[in-house]
């Protein structure tokens, strides 16, 4: 007879996602990070209707290519202030890493914020975490129906407010909500508002620890900032080990001489986890470094009567060799670090000099390529220019215009120009020579615009003066 042939492994390229119900947690760093979530958000939220010099405090106006921060006005010119800010907030984050890890996953990420405001609302609505997997088990009901309901609407509601205020910053936020009030918003407000309301329903209440663990770029390229100095959650295995439920109990008898582990393997750092990890085995890039473990594990070890700090914040070097606080602490100060400072300070103060020296006013000059340098009824030459002025302050100002470096050079036209605060304007400029101050091709000449109440307030802008043969 033939023997049966051998069945086929089967491989699974994709494991199924388990659902991660994480338990609600109370501590220090869960207090900490309710208090992330409020300053963050109060921060985002209430921002965009704070107003300044009759404007939108922080506003990115596309449209008309401006940007107004607290007063400040940033032009399409100014494009290297924005940019050196993104690299000055890179080099903060490097540095923050090297020294305590992924805080910023753990406690400001908006990935993070949103979910814990996500969780908040469904412990509120489905109960707790046991609550939730029953819910989850049970047959579609009544019940299940509404409470799953409530929650969804309640999450909507949520994103979609959060794109609104999300496009507020885009539009000034006033006329986006009394749009939005008659039914007159925008097809591209309306889609940019329901696109990141989408986003943040889905990300928050879908994804949750998926957008962690395989979208972010941060989880991967993090140890590339990671040294065995580096304060991280950790487990101390050496005082923890070997593990189990009865050391407890064997702990408090007779026979306890062979009990060596203050875990009692409750299972509960891994059941407040909201990416599901077990820190018990070791650093995983999947930890965001939110603490909610520690908190878990010190009331625990405050139940059994054991020191707190089986799970901790702590460095692979303290753990090796058993270092105490003033020893991690004097080890922040090394090379990397040092080296991740240094920049930001410079990259900082050097953003700061170069915003607090800026000149509020912007000068370019055209010459008229329609019209070469011509001969007038007066003899004189006559060059035609176009001066595109930009007064990025928020107040008004008159400024007038001279120009320079040409003997008898003088601006024919009325030579001051009113400008609203963050305006620009083209002016129209004639400048006529006297034929014997100049020579034939070309002459270099300067414009000066000069604000009138304050002389202070003037910009230079080189140009060149053409004589026809």
């Amino acid at each position: 007879m033939n023997a049966p042939a051998p069945k086929e492994a089967v491989i699974k390229m994709y494991a199924a996602r388990p659902d991660i119900h994480p338990r609600e947690v109370k501590g220090t760093f869960a207090t900490l990070r309710r208090v992330c979530v409020w300053l963050t958000q109060l921060l985002f939220y209430g921002l965009p209707w704070l107003s300044m010099h009759g404007r939108q405090a922080v506003l990115f106006d596309l449209g008309a290519r401006k940007f107004h921060l607290f007063g400040l006005v940033l032009w399409p010119q100014d494009f290297i202030y924005l940019a050196g800010l993104l690299i000055i907030s890179a080099y903060g984050l490097f540095l923050v890493t090297a020294v305590a890890g992924r805080v910023w996953c753990g406690y400001a990420c908006p990935q993070t914020v949103y979910t814990e405001i996500f969780l908040w609302i469904e412990r509120r609505i489905e109960g707790d975490r046991s609550a939730r997997i029953r819910l989850d088990r049970q047959p579609w009901s009544l019940e299940k129906l509404g409470k799953r309901g409530g929650k969804h609407l309640a999450w909507g509601t949520v994103a979609l407010w959060t794109g609104f205020t999300f496009v507020g910053y885009f539009t000034p936020i006033r006329t986006l909500a009394e749009a939005a009030l008659h039914m007159t918003l925008g097809p591209w407000e309306a889609f940019w508002v329901v696109f990141y309301g989408l986003a943040t329903y889905g990300n928050a209440g879908w994804l949750r620890e998926q957008v962690c663990k395989y979208m972010c770029p941060y989880a991967r390229f993090q140890s590339a900032m990671f040294d065995r100095d580096t304060l991280i959650v950790s487990y101390d295995t050496a005082r923890g080990e070997p593990r189990g439920a009865a050391r407890a109990a064997l702990a408090g008898g007779k026979d306890g001489a062979g009990v060596k582990g203050d875990c009692i393997d409750c299972s509960l750092c891994v059941q407040v986890c909201p990416v599901g990890i077990d820190i018990r085995n070791g650093l995983q890039y999947e930890c965001i470094g939110c603490a909610a473990c520690v908190d878990a594990c010190s009331g625990v070890m405050d139940k059994v009567g054991k020191p707190r700090g089986l799970i901790r914040y702590a460095t692979e070097n303290a753990l090796a060799q058993g270092w105490d606080a003033w020893r991690i602490g004097s080890r922040i100060a090394r090379p990397r670090t040092i080296g991740y400072g240094l920049v930001f300070v410079l990259m900082a103060v050097g953003m700061s000099t170069a915003l607090l020296r800026r000149t509020p006013l912007k000068l370019d000059v055209i010459r008229d390529r329609g019209s070469m340098g011509r001969e007038v009824e007066d003899g004189r030459i006559e060059n035609v220019y176009r001066l595109q002025l930009m007064n990025t302050a928020e107040r008004p100002h008159w400024f007038r215009i001279t120009v320079k470096g040409i003997d008898s050079a003088a601006v024919v036209d009325d030579a001051l120009v009113e400008m609203a605060g963050a305006s620009a304007r083209a002016v129209p400029v004639r400048v006529r020579v006297d034929r014997a101050a100049v020579v034939t091709g070309s002459n270099r000449l300067s414009f000066t615009a000069t604000a009138v109440e304050d002389p202070a307030l003037s910009v230079t802008e080189q140009a060149v003066f053409i004589v026809p043969r």
